[in-house]
């Protein structure tokens, strides 16, 4: 039996390069870069205070009742899911509500609500901590906040893998559509690293950049962490060209796999499974593929192993690959990176231009592909890779294509 075919027909996202999908895509076409001294929240003494914030939140229409029991990772999912769902035109009514689901993916949970418990009971020596604790901290909020602000029945659930989690969630979103458990999903991921505790904790591991990300160039330093979100609408062709709805691209395949080796430390073997998974379960071959919006985290370490993981899964076609890393331009959101990243990719495809990787300033032999440095660049893209590889050592690649 042959699996049916997943549709992308909304998308929504949210960080420092906008507060929609069309000023983020302005902004990556433009090469804008939205990193700089984080403003919002108290660091006290860290030593790096520079990251990609959301200066100001849209008009979301949240009620205060709710935004009491959200976290700000869940926010921005909800107002990123709202965003996707507008777009693609569906109407989520009490005929269809059991039907469509959410699945949100995020890297470190409600970390606002964990760092003022701390304080309220460490510092101020109060005896209890807020009553919605507990509810805004856990990870899997997100996606109950999303179904809630939309009234999805459907198969609700959170998905965690640190800065994979988003393609980890949409392609379990995609599982539920093929498995027959729902007919619509919403499915992205959502993060606000930009807390003091969150901060404290990275800078520990000495691979924070002091200040800017420059993926792939020689004299990159390190990364840098932003907050947002993005959303996805997924359902079959059928479905989708049932109601008329309009096709961004096609959830064409993705691939899965683990390093099984080291917490931090990635190897090349892990991400060569993965990008090799993907293309097989997409039916493409490594010349079908146009552009990869890469993981490029901008350390040294990630850059050079991703490189050469495309290159022994590219072969002789690695070098007419367009190669990217808008992490050099959001940062690096986390658990929310391949949401945004998926935004980037079904762009690329619907209007022929690869966001550029900003920031470059010196070639480096280990990172020797084309990282359309600096300046977007027009190309027809009919198929995209976005890469995810994590801490823990969890590795997901989700292919998109032109509808044909």
């Amino acid at each position: 039996m042959t699996a049916p075919r997943i549709v992308i027909t909304g998308i929504g996202g949210i960080c420092a390069l906008g507060t929609d999908v069309p000023s983020i895509w302005s902004s990556m076409q433009a090469g804008r870069q939205a990193i700089g001294p984080i403003t919002t929240a108290p660091l006290h003494e860290l030593k790096v205070r520079i990251g990609a914030e959301i200066k100001e939140l849209p008009d979301h229409g949240i009620d205060r009742k709710r935004l009491v029991t959200m976290d700000r990772f869940s926010l921005l999912a909800a107002i990123s899911a709202r965003e996707a769902l507008t777009q693609s035109g569906f109407i989520v009514d009490d005929g269809n509500t059991h039907r469509v689901g959410a699945v949100v993916g995020t890297g470190v949970c409600g970390w606002e609500a964990i760092e003022d418990s701390y304080r309220a009971i460490l510092l101020e020596g109060k005896p209890r901590t807020g009553i919605f604790t507990v509810p805004r901290v856990m990870p899997g909020a997100a996606a109950g906040q999303v179904s809630m602000t939309l009234g999805l029945r459907g198969p609700v659930f959170g998905a965690t893998s640190a800065c994979s989690s988003s393609n980890h969630a949409i392609l379990a979103a995609a599982d539920q559509i093929r498995l027959g458990r729902a007919d619509v999903m919403l499915a992205g991921g959502s993060d606000a690293p930009l807390i003091y505790g969150i901060l404290k904790g990275w800078e520990a591991l000495r691979v924070l950049a002091p200040e800017t990300c420059r993926p792939f160039s020689a004299d990159r330093n390190g990364l840098v962490l932003g907050e947002g979100a993005g959303i996805a609408v997924l359902e079959t062709l059928e479905h989708a060209q049932a109601r008329g709805a309009t096709i961004l691209a096609e959830l064409a395949g993705g691939g899965m796999s683990a390093d099984a080796s080291d917490i931090v430390a990635p190897t090349v073997e892990g991400p060569v499974s993965a990008l090799k998974a993907c293309l097989h379960e997409a039916g493409l071959s490594a010349a079908d593929v146009d552009y990869i919006n890469a993981h490029g985290t901008g350390t040294k370490a990630n850059d050079k192993i991703e490189t050469e993981a495309i290159k022994r899964v590219f072969g002789k076609h690695a070098p007419k690959l367009s190669v990217s890393s808008t992490k050099s331009m959001h940062a690096h959101c986390l658990g929310a990176s391949g949401a945004l990243e998926l935004i980037a990719c079904v762009m690329a495809i619907r209007d022929s231009i690869v966001p550029p990787t900003v920031g470059y300033r010196e070639n480096d032999p280990d990172c020797d592909l084309d990282v359309t440095p600096n300046a977007a660049r027009k190309r027809n893209v009919r198929v995209a890779l976005s890469n995810g590889f994590a801490f823990g050592g969890t590795n997901a690649v989700i292919a998109v294509k032109a509808m044909e």
